[in-house]
């Protein structure tokens, strides 16, 4: 079993809460990496006359520092949309994230057709309530323009202290004229592992985010389930974003054998580097009747996680196709205290499959419930829409399975709305069956 490092992984598509990124592997900075390319150095010669230029010529004062800094976001923009320079603080904000408690207004964002755009807002906070929506374009942060604003500086701008306010400008499509919402910022503490007995005994365990305690919280939920009678297991990752990858390897573990890979990382040489993660679990819960449900706000950790349990056949996958993040980014710190945060590998299921651009296919597809009162029906952003995504070597899905174009998705139901929730329903009703079917006995040949 390849030694574990801590990784973040997740949709690196920049929350304002969250930080969405699939596979971030913490390292110590750059500096050896100069050595290797010379050739490096004559371009630099180049950057250092620019530099001068300005430093001596440029109408006002500038410093080298904002020179520097703002030089190497616009190095970071010409890679895929999941690389990218972080300030000191933007930094510590997102080692912070991981703990599962921050500021801010609780918004996923990314950058479709060059507008910053709402992803999902997470649920019970002060976007949701606002009535932000997935689709709606930011236009802008009090009264800065998000035109050509970085998915960074979006995110250090929204978040701030609590109580402290925020004026969102945000177009929606089927409204002519832009909303404003004016927001007071919270502290948001996201529990990743939320628990319930549902009927016939059938487990419900949902995971809104892989954090650093996520595994451990998720052995304690499930070790509580079983003590009341379990007989089956939804596990619900809808609109996860992702988070730590020593996480979702050990929430795998906890459903699978041990031995079993979990996770395999391949860098830019796939031929000499190839990392793989296994299941180490002596005390799975393996034997119970599973369901995982899914949409298109289930990303990288969720996706390695899912995709596991169907490789394995452990699990039967329903909703509708996931977010499809399956690259691995690299956190380095810069000798600054500054971070940069950078794409180094792709991830592969236990069978091989790269889910960049694609997704997890579920088993059952299982379209939801149009949103009561919506006039329209928003796309939601997945990892094709963003701009400079990495390609997919294989763009194969699971054999005998078609791509299903993104489906809009009703926020999570919670007790007053399970009726409604027809992806939950549709998991109850197959767990049900699953329980008849071998209830019944064969018949036995006459003598």
């Amino acid at each position: 079993m390849h030694k574990r490092q801590k990784v973040l992984v997740g949709v690196s598509i920049a929350l304002l809460i969250v930080v969405f990124t699939t596979g971030m592997i913490v390292g110590k900075g750059l500096r050896d990496a100069f050595s290797a390319e010379t050739e490096a150095y004559e371009e630099l010669k180049i950057f250092a006359e620019v530099l001068s230029l300005i430093q001596k010529n440029y109408v006002e004062e500038s410093k080298s520092k904002d020179l520097v800094y703002g030089a190497i976001r616009g190095m970071l923009n010409t890679l895929d949309p999941h690389s990218a320079f972080m300030s000191p603080e933007m930094y510590k904000e997102m080692q912070v994230d991981t703990k599962g408690e921050f500021g801010g207004l609780g918004i996923q964002i990314g950058i479709k057709d060059n507008r910053l755009t709402v992803i999902a807002p997470i649920e019970g906070t002060p976007a949701e309530r606002a009535g932000i929506k997935a689709g709606d374009a930011i236009v802008k942060v009090d009264e800065d323009s998000t035109k050509d604003m970085t998915l960074m500086e979006a995110v250090q701008k929204m978040r701030g202290p609590k109580g402290t306010k925020v004026k969102l400008t945000v177009q929606r499509e089927g409204t002519e004229d832009p909303l404003v919402f004016n927001l007071v910022r919270e502290v948001i503490k996201i529990d990743s592992v939320k628990s319930k007995m549902l009927e016939n005994h059938i487990g419900y365990v949902r995971l809104s985010q892989f954090q650093e305690m996520t595994s451990k919280d998720l052995s304690s939920a499930l070790k509580k389930l079983k003590d009341a009678k379990m007989q089956s297991i939804i596990l619900d990752l809808r609109n996860n974003p992702g988070g730590l990858l020593t996480s979702a390897i050990e929430t795998t573990e906890l459903f699978i054998p041990p031995g079993k890979v979990v996770v395999s990382i391949k860098g830019r040489d796939a031929k000499k580097q190839k990392d793989e993660y296994q299941s180490g679990n002596k005390n799975p819960y393996d034997s119970y009747p599973m369901i995982v449900l899914v949409n298109e706000g289930s990303a990288s950790a969720s996706e390695i996680v899912s995709g596991a349990l169907q490789d394995w056949g452990r699990a039967v996958v329903v909703g509708t196709q996931t977010f499809g993040k399956g690259s691995v980014q690299t956190i380095l710190q810069l000798s600054d205290g500054s971070g940069l945060r950078l794409t180094t590998a792709k991830y592969y299921t236990p069978k091989g499959r790269s889910i960049q651009n694609i997704g997890i296919t579920p088993d059952i597809i299982v379209k939801p419930v149009p949103v009561k009162g919506s006039a329209s029906t928003p796309q939601m952003l997945r990892e094709k829409d963003l701009e400079r995504h990495l390609k997919n070597e294989s763009i194969e899905s699971r054999p005998g399975k078609k791509e299903v174009p993104p489906q809009p998705e009703p926020s999570l139901s919670e007790a007053d709305q399970e009726a409604e929730d027809i992806q939950l329903q549709k998991a109850i009703d197959l767990l049900k069956t699953w329980e008849i079917f071998k209830e019944i006995k064969p018949v036995q040949a006459a003598g």
